[in-house]
């Protein structure tokens, strides 16, 4: 493999800007759909599927951003980058044509293909491109990318649905379809700008595809991420479906594991593993990933039914803790690049994040939007450095040629983890709830205690929404209403408590993190795994 590589400015710089709008339609594509979803059941109707349109996109990017990895270290980045934005712009294309609920979940699930390579091929070419300093710097730049996109999504997503209808020759094109070809401009302009001036990276050639592995991945994972998206909603924990899919991902892991150690070319090299920066670092940033987004999920919820906030200002509150991570995002990148220490940094953000969380278990049932605000800026700044440094760290203690899988497998682990966190701080709310439920809730007639799951809790959201959250408009009784609201409180602080825990044990791990100087972009191949 060639290992010395000269890029011009132009290309670096033509390059940087075609990464950038592709970073940010992934980004976007996960805020704007789900300000879209209300009006889209509405004309396509299937209520019953509303949880698919993302499951779809989840299980399809999840299970390819380490395939992709592989392939853009056998096959070269350009061409995979390439594939993948081209598959994400036949599925958004598709999805904006869609007639039905089954066709829009089957065309996301396409979508979902192409968006896995687009995040994970994005860092990998960064790396290839720039020296460690000067990619922390781009790093921070992309962590805050992600952050403005993440904050505008809802916006765009609901200016189009509300004003974005037209008529064209005849035909009516409803707003919400234009939340799926907006990605169609920019997705040409990133392949266009990609073809014309992105040099060809060098890469492993002539490696042979390790095809059974990355079936093993998908019959591992998608199992997993099913078992986790429907237990405690669709189906009870216990129940045989549930089990089924988790012994059925069981079985798949442990034959998966055995191909890695035989094939020549494993899709995720276990040898990586006996990488300390790449363990150390993978799972704290899977541990963040669960805690943090297993507790910022269920807020807007809180905000709803617990605070009796209006579903658009409880959207707004989440603009704090996004403009939190990307001031911090940015300055720590910079930090880095300018001084080439990122452990002090990454350990800072996450003690900044834990004593944010611990700050968040005072919430009650009286907290204003201002009280909620302020404390998730502070979440948002201790978030920030984690957005990039940790896949910074590993990138820099791992060969060249296991630059692309090393990188996806950060982001698989972390995308693991964001459905882990949901799914776990899922049960572990609706428990809780519904033990305070049994203390606070008047006391019924019949004698039988009335139970509410995370399902029920949307439900009564978009009723409320429906409604312009008239507090009117709910068919609970004042002395129901309260003891929902301080049962959701109580509920929510010891989720807070939980993901405090995890915090814990992340920074305990963050401390175990080898401090490897930052090494120039040409290395030998062959780098010894640090002890």
């Amino acid at each position: 493999m060639q290992e010395q590589q000269s890029f011009t400015d132009d290309e670096k710089r033509i390059t940087l800007i075609a990464l950038m709008i592709v970073f940010s339609l992934s980004a976007l594509d996960q805020t704007i759909v789900s300000t879209a979803m209300p009006r889209i059941v509405a004309e396509l109707k299937g209520l019953n599927l509303y949880a698919w349109v993302t499951t779809g996109y989840l299980l399809t990017s999840t299970v390819m951003v380490p395939i992709w990895g592989k392939l853009s270290d056998s096959h070269g980045r350009k061409l995979i980058l390439l594939a993948g934005i081209a598959i994400f712009l036949l599925g958004s294309w598709l999805s904006g044509l869609s007639t039905s609920m089954v066709q829009l979940i089957v065309f996301r699930a396409i979508q979902g293909i192409g968006g896995g390579a687009l995040f994970t091929t994005a860092f990998a070419i960064i790396a290839d491109l720039f020296e460690p300093k000067e990619r922390a710097r781009f790093g921070g730049l992309f962590g805050s990318v992600f952050g403005l996109a993440s904050l505008i999504g809802p916006v765009v997503g609901g200016f189009f649905t509300e004003h974005g209808t037209v008529h064209l020759l005849g035909q009516t094109i409803a707003g919400w379809r234009w939340v799926f070809y907006v990605n169609l401009p920019l997705s040409g302009l990133a392949l266009f700008m990609i073809v014309v001036k992105m040099p060809r990276l060098a890469h492993n050639e002539g490696a042979p595809i390790d095809y059974l592995g990355a079936a093993l991945i998908v019959l591992t994972f998608v199992p997993l991420l099913l078992a986790l998206s429907w237990a405690g909603q669709t189906y009870p924990w216990g129940s045989p479906i549930i089990i089924g899919l988790l012994a059925f991902s069981a079985v798949g892991l442990a034959a998966f594991l055995y191909i890695e150690t035989k094939v020549r070319e494993p899709i995720m090299p276990l040898e990586l593993f006996a990488n300390r920066t790449f363990a150390t670092c993978n799972s704290a940033a899977f541990i963040v990933s669960m805690a943090f987004m297993g507790v910022v999920t269920f807020l807007p919820l809180f905000m709803q039914v617990g605070l009796g906030t209006a579903a658009t200002a409880s959207g707004l509150a989440m603009v704090p803790m996004m403009v939190g991570m990307i001031g911090a995002s940015t300055v720590s990148g910079l930090l880095v690049s300018k001084t080439g220490v990122y452990k002090p940094i990454m350990l800072g953000g996450g003690l900044l994040l834990a004593f944010a969380v611990f700050l968040m278990t005072f919430i009650g049932p009286q907290t204003t939007l201002f009280g909620l605000g302020w404390r998730m800026f502070v979440v948002g700044l201790g978030l920030g450095p984690s957005q990039s440094l940790f896949s910074l760290a590993v990138q820099n203690a791992v060969p060249p040629h296991r630059m692309g899988v090393a990188t996806s497998s950060g982001m698989f682990f972390r995308q693991i983890g964001q459905t882990m966190g949901v799914a776990l701080f899922g049960a572990l709310l609706t428990h809780n709830l519904n033990a305070e439920l049994i203390k606070r809730a008047p006391a019924d007639p019949s004698g039988v205690h009335q139970t509410i799951n995370v399902t029920q809790l949307q439900a009564m959201a978009l009723s409320r929404a429906a409604a312009g959250a008239h507090a009117s408009a709910d068919a609970r009784s004042p002395a129901m209403i309260k003891a929902t609201s301080d049962s959701f409180a109580a509920a929510m602080r010891n989720l807070f408590l939980v993901a405090l825990a995890g915090l814990g044990v992340a920074i305990v791990i963050i401390l175990l993190i080898p401090v490897v100087p930052m090494r120039a972009r040409a290395v030998p191949a062959a780098v010894a795994a640090e002890g």
